[in-house]
């Protein structure tokens, strides 16, 4: 087998896990294919070194995850000039809210999977990334801090919120239709 035809069993053995992990991310199906693509070009230039490592999935997550991170920065940064700008003219504030408990997610059906997966996608960036890296990627508050060069204050306070908007998102409503589901909510 050649090393091309290596490369294309190892991406579709980990295709899947690349993209679902840059959706949760960026919860947009383009921006997550295209950072999967980057995130293969990455693991191409790496091949001959991730080949045979029996870590070359966490390598790959790590790689997709960080592809994210950096993709999410500067979209942030285009756009901090403009709500800058808004804020010194309209003299917005914001504020800061305490801690809540953990949104369970490691037993749940592929039905209540796939309506988490939707709620996540209707949170803003600032409430997603954070709740997934500590969720689904299981970082610490100081790591994700870190990693989205914020205090972690704001992480904690991103999480707590994207809880409390998750638990909204979620509830049911008489019919046990999804309340923050439906169309037109």
């Amino acid at each position: 087998m050649s090393q091309l035809e290596e490369f294309e069993t190892f991406m579709m053995n980990y295709q899947n896990m690349v993209f679902t992990t840059a959706v949760r991310l960026l919860g947009n199906e383009t921006d997550a294919a295209d950072i999967s693509q980057n995130a293969f070009l990455k693991a191409f230039e790496h091949f001959e070194t991730i080949r045979t490592s029996p870590t070359a999935g966490g390598w790959l997550k790590t790689v997709t995850t960080n592809l994210c991170l950096n993709h999410l920065q500067r979209y942030r940064n285009r756009w901090r000039m403009f709500s800058e700008l808004r804020n010194e003219k309209e003299d917005e504030s914001s504020f800061e809210s305490d801690l809540a408990a953990e949104v369970p997610v490691d037993c749940l059906g592929e039905d209540e999977r796939s309506i988490l997966e939707k709620a996540l996608a209707r949170l803003p960036e600032a409430q997603r990334v954070p709740l997934l890296l500590y969720h689904f990627e299981d970082l610490s508050y100081e790591e994700i801090a870190a990693r989205l060069r914020v205090s972690v204050g704001k992480v904690k306070t991103d999480i707590h919120r994207g809880r409390d908007a998750l638990k909204t998102k979620l509830k049911l409503d008489a019919e046990g239709e999804p309340v923050g589901l439906r169309v037109g909510s």
